[in-house]
């Protein structure tokens, strides 16, 4: 197989090289199929909240909310985005409280994410996200449309 006797009493040492191109061409396939599974996106069909924990009542939290026009309020006080990394670590880092994020549905999503980010920069290391039971939700849509209808 590996070694072949040649003539006059030598030996040929030949490597067989087959088994390896073989190796490698099932690692290269492999690696081709692979390759492009790892940097492309996956498509994600983000989940309805069915459901939510009450918010606590107690002076440990805050909540900052981001309302659709964009302006900012930390808990019941407009914040300018300039202010809202000195508040947040005033009021929240400072004082070790729980910050919850609630924002309007139909604020940018680049929104919510450079408020995130302020937040983060705040020294904020937990942030938690408000949402609305589903249920809530389309019980109040539907007291809203049937006030329309009366108007």
């Amino acid at each position: 197989m590996g070694m072949q006797t040649g003539g006059k009493g030598r030996y040929l040492a030949d490597v067989n090289v087959t088994p390896f191109v073989d190796v490698m061409l099932v690692l290269l396939i492999i690696f081709m199929v692979t390759a492009p599974m790892m940097t492309q996106g996956l498509e994600v069909d983000l989940p309805q909240t069915r459901a939510v924990s009450v918010l606590p009542k107690e002076d440990t939290s805050l909540v900052l909310t981001v309302k659709a026009d964009g302006t900012i309020f930390l808990d019941k006080y407009q914040v300018e985005y300039a202010d809202l990394e000195g508040q947040v670590k005033r009021l929240v880092t400072d004082q070790k409280k729980q910050l919850f994020l609630r924002a309007d549905q139909a604020v940018a999503y680049g929104t919510v994410v450079k408020v995130m980010g302020i937040i983060k920069a705040a020294g904020v290391d937990k942030l938690g996200v408000v949402a609305e039971d589903e249920k809530s939700a389309k019980n109040a849509a539907a007291a809203a449309a049937a006030a329309a209808k009366k108007k």
